[in-house]
């Protein structure tokens, strides 16, 4: 049985997973590869810089809090290199800080919780559906700000 992954192309979706907590990136990354994706991981937003230097990747997925550069810091660095390609932002703060679309720059922000696996599954295959479509960098203030908030 070919899974939603690769039954369209020959190579299956390459997926950025950034997390600096081993163990959830570890989860994440099984269901991922489960469904038929290839995934890469960093542990961090600069690491994940470095693999964007090394290949292309159809979608990434991002924690927000991680040490040196938040989630917010890397997708704004991320935007600057490709700004087509979807990013979805997994946070344990998106109502805390007020995070979504319009101030990380993320496609989709996702808060964790009991449904984050599910919700994730679902915006991995919706944004790997739609045509790709520029996304603006997001301005550098809100960054900053939310890593104040933060307490970065």
């Amino acid at each position: 049985m070919k899974s939603a992954a690769s039954s369209n192309s020959p190579s299956p979706v390459r997926i950025l997973l950034i997390d600096d907590n081993k163990l959830g990136l570890a989860a994440r990354k099984a269901v991922l590869e489960e469904l038929g994706y290839d995934v890469v991981t960093a542990t961090n937003g600069q690491e994940a810089l470095e693999r964007c230097a090394e290949k292309s990747f159809e979608l990434v997925v991002t924690d927000y809090k991680m040490p040196r550069m938040n989630g917010a810091e890397f997708i704004q660095e991320f935007r600057l290199r490709s700004q087509h390609t979807p990013v979805i932002l997994l946070t344990g703060y998106a109502e805390t800080l007020g995070l979504d679309e319009r101030n990380t720059g993320a496609d989709v922000v996702i808060q964790k919780s009991a449904n984050e696996v599910s919700l994730m599954v679902r915006a991995v295959k919706r944004l790997l559906r739609q045509a790709p479509r520029k996304k603006p960098p997001v301005p550098q203030a809100p960054a900053a700000k939310l890593r104040r908030k933060a307490g970065s």
